[in-house]
């Protein structure tokens, strides 16, 4: 399978798929990282997960539909693969069929538990947190999806990720910019202190990331890779969980 993977650039704020569009590939990122997101009559939107190296974009392949009812959009630029449809298809049935080698439907069933986690999760925080605790969760699942420190949001960018009011953002991120924990100036996001937001947070960001240590062991201390390596080199580098499946 990894000579069908097609490296891509994924640049921010580019729509993988639309609410109710047809899926035409299944997605890897590296060193991007894709939203989905839930956007309601009005237009007003709210993010139900975030999705780094360590799982996939297009879930609705894995279970057998076609379509979602939300957007997947990028929400951080960097590199990925891409798989079309049916090889991803076809890779998933020869899994299923075959005794000897179903790593690659396992690996990615244990995902799928791992990222209802965090929707699920993200739902309950939401309705009963505090903004300020959300936003810690929100900075923390970022970091764990990246390389650096640094990240390129604007007030108006995460109010819509939370499904918040822009003005509570910029309350709760003078907060933990007045604590030290962050830097923030004209949509540049610096966080200065790691362990000064897990003590800011609310005990949500502690259950996703059980979960996903859990169930993904590689996923733990593993920052996003800086570039896009070739599949051809993967085993000689520390690899994107995926990338450890498709060799």
């Amino acid at each position: 399978m990894a000579t069908d993977l097609e490296p891509i650039q994924m640049p921010a704020g580019q729509v993988i798929y639309e609410s109710g569009s047809e899926l035409r590939y299944a997605y890897f990122p590296t060193t991007c990282i894709v939203s989905k997101i839930y956007v309601i009559a009005d237009g007003a939107s709210s993010e139900l997960a975030i999705i780094g190296n360590e799982g996939f974009v297009g879930l609705s392949l894995l279970m057998g539909g076609r379509t979602m009812p939300h957007q997947a959009v990028v929400s951080t630029a960097g590199y990925g693969y891409r798989l079309r449809r049916q090889r991803f298809i076809e890779e998933i049935a020869s899994a299923g069929r075959t005794l000897n080698d179903n790593s690659l439907l396992h690996l990615l069933l244990r995902y799928t538990q791992a990222l209802m986690t965090q929707i699920n999760q993200a739902a309950a925080c939401n309705r009963h947190h505090s903004i300020h605790q959300q936003l810690c969760r929100w900075l923390l699942l970022t970091l764990d999806r990246q390389a650096s420190n640094e990240m390129l949001a604007t007030h108006d960018h995460i109010a819509n990720m939370l499904g918040v009011r822009r003005e509570s953002i910029t309350d709760a991120a003078g907060k933990l910019q007045q604590k030290g924990l962050i830097n923030y100036s004209r949509g540049r996001l610096v966080v200065l202190s790691r362990a000064g937001l897990e003590e800011q947070v609310c005990e949500c960001y502690d259950v996703i990331n059980a979960e996903f240590t859990r169930l993904i062991p590689a996923f733990v201390n593993k920052p996003a890779s800086r570039g896009l390596p070739p599949i051809a080199s993967a085993k000689a580098t520390k690899r994107p969980v995926h990338d450890l499946v498709f060799e």
